[in-house]
């Protein structure tokens, strides 16, 4: 199994990188060192709907004993052309809007009797209290230091800080920042284009009517959910039937869209087994350095695997078994590294799904075969540090998988762990 990612990760390069808008570029991993190139905020601005005032003027104030102000006018976000806040002065100010020369502090309106000549405003008159245009006098009912409710100018980062280093995967907020400093394109590498190739005579697309000896699709379903999951743009091709030429016309179509092909089924040994024997010569004369090398893995699930490159640009291509639950592991043990080597994250091995110690919550002991990394199905309970088993070792138990957030890793030197024995578990939920 080590062989196999060792070399999977060898062959799988990187992506090149692109420059792209940042809608586009979400999902996808910086290639260089973003720097701020202005202070944010840019000036100093208020946290708070109220008045823009001097401290000594409110200094001592209290509901008995107001402060009374002249408001002088409106400083809205936005608004140019500040009006300068004298003694005895105060400007009506809103959540955002750059703070007035002259003032040193916001009062929030709350402190205030928003300019009507009464009490406090609280609740839904402090909301609605001061309209605009503000002009006459407002009471200020309690003092504030210097600087109070004020966003200070860089305050969240400064000029030649480092926004964002090269690597980072671009979420949300980091997308969110590169939008604050300014940045409208980003160089990336772009998220890989998976293309997900079921194979098998048997299967029929979901929504249609299900015929005898006939199965519903569901593996290219789960590994194009799985290949999003992991990153990537995923494309879904519908079931091939078992018949090589058409399996190996449908992989070459989707060449032109593909950073990465993933079929499943079709790799054991059996009469019908398309995809070995669609490409199990595709490395010929005319494809220099291409191939398909097909493999039987000491692991259960996920035993017939194959891996290599197709076309004229070589571009990977993971065999994956036909048993659901072996795809869906092979998928996390396998293609989920490729894809992420593709991104270009550094450190792939580490990248992947965390893995923890837990300790076995089960009635009986659990057997494995000797000579094989076994991956069975449980639930991980975080709190009790534990992992309960969850379904059969069976390969085709999607329904275990279904209810599953981790997979327990057997050793291949260990054919049995006791109840309350310690084992690798790795979370997939």
């Amino acid at each position: 199994m080590d062989e196999h990612l060792e070399d999977i990760l060898q062959a799988v390069h990187p992506l090149d990188p692109i420059e792209l808008p940042l809608p586009d570029a979400q999902g996808c991993v910086l290639v260089e060192d973003v720097m701020v190139p202005v202070a944010l905020p840019p000036f100093d601005n208020s946290s708070m709907d109220g008045y823009a005032v001097r401290v000594a003027d409110v200094t001592g104030a209290t509901e008995e004993f107001p402060a009374v102000l002249t408001v002088i006018g409106d400083v809205a976000a936005g608004s140019e052309g500040l009006p300068t806040v004298g003694p005895g002065q105060a400007a009506r100010i809103m959540t955002g809007a750059p703070l007035p020369p002259g003032a040193e502090a916001v009062v929030p309106v709350e402190w205030t009797d928003g300019g009507t000549g009464g009490a406090p405003a609280t609740g839904m008159r402090a909301a609605s209290a001061a309209p605009e245009g503000a002009t006459g006098e407002v009471r200020v009912h309690r003092p504030a230091e210097a600087r109070a409710h004020v966003r200070a100018r860089g305050s969240d980062v400064q000029a030649g800080d480092l926004a964002l280093e090269a690597g980072t995967v671009l979420g949300p907020p980091q997308i969110g920042l590169l939008a604050a400093i300014g940045r409208g394109t980003v160089r990336v590498r772009p998220r890989p284009r998976v293309v997900v190739i079921s194979t098998g005579s048997e299967l029929v697309q979901p929504g249609e009517d299900l015929g005898a000896g006939r199965i519903y699709d569901s593996n290219s379903f789960a590994l194009a959910a799985a290949a999003r999951d992991a990153g990537a743009i995923a494309y879904r091709v519908g079931a091939v039937t078992d018949d090589a030429t058409t399996l190996r016309a449908a992989i070459e179509d989707q060449l032109i869209r593909a950073d990465l092909l993933v079929t499943t089924g079709g790799v054991s040994v059996g009469a019908y087994d398309v995809v070995k024997e669609a490409l199990s010569s595709v490395g010929d004369e005319d494809e220099p350095g291409s191939g398909i090398d097909f493999r039987k893995l000491a692991m259960q699930p996920g035993k017939p695997q194959g891996f290599g490159s197709i076309g004229p640009d070589h571009t990977p291509l993971l065999a994956l078994p036909g048993n659901p639950v072996s795809s869906y592991v092979s998928f996390e043990l396998f293609v989920r590294p490729a894809i992420r080597a593709l991104m270009g994250l550094k450190d792939v091995p580490d990248t992947q799904r965390p893995r923890v110690r837990a300790v076995l919550a089960a009635d009986k002991p659990l057997s494995s075969p000797a000579g094989k990394r076994q991956f069975l199905r449980g639930r991980y309970d975080a709190e009790a540090g534990t992992v309960t088993p969850v379904g059969g070792a069976g390969s085709h138990l999607i329904a275990a998988l279904a209810h599953a957030d981790a997979l327990l890793v057997v050793p291949e030197d260990t054919t049995a762990v006791e109840p309350g024995g310690e084992l690798d578990v790795v979370l997939i939920g």
